[in-house]
């Protein structure tokens, strides 16, 4: 299985679409559908009935977006970077195509 350029909890950049420019954090990963949800990007209106968990109402929720529409944030220089997959210490990690730091 191939390695993922982006991971939850990483700081990303939409790239294209409504929300280009935003940046955000991976709340989750779909493997299977190759999207992921980012905090604050492509929001939608929901309708939800009253429940004994929650009062219900109109709730706003992050829907998932391609993950070739976002890009990630280097720590460094808060630019969005190309990743590229390298070994260390028989250990593949992400590391910055610009800048060539490793990505933690």
């Amino acid at each position: 299985m191939a390695s993922w350029r982006v991971k939850k909890g990483d700081i990303v950049q939409v790239i294209t679409g409504v929300d280009r420019g935003v940046k955000g954090e991976v709340l989750r990963v779909l493997r299977d559908a190759r999207r992921v949800v980012v905090k604050g990007v492509n929001m939608h209106t929901r309708h939800q009935k009253p429940s004994m968990k929650n009062a219900g109402g109109i709730v706003k929720k992050e829907m998932s977006i391609h993950a070739s529409n976002v890009m990630l944030i280097d720590s460094t220089d808060d630019k969005p970077v190309k990743i590229a997959m390298k070994l260390v210490d028989r250990k593949k990690v992400r590391v910055s195509k610009r800048t060539g730091s490793v990505i933690s």
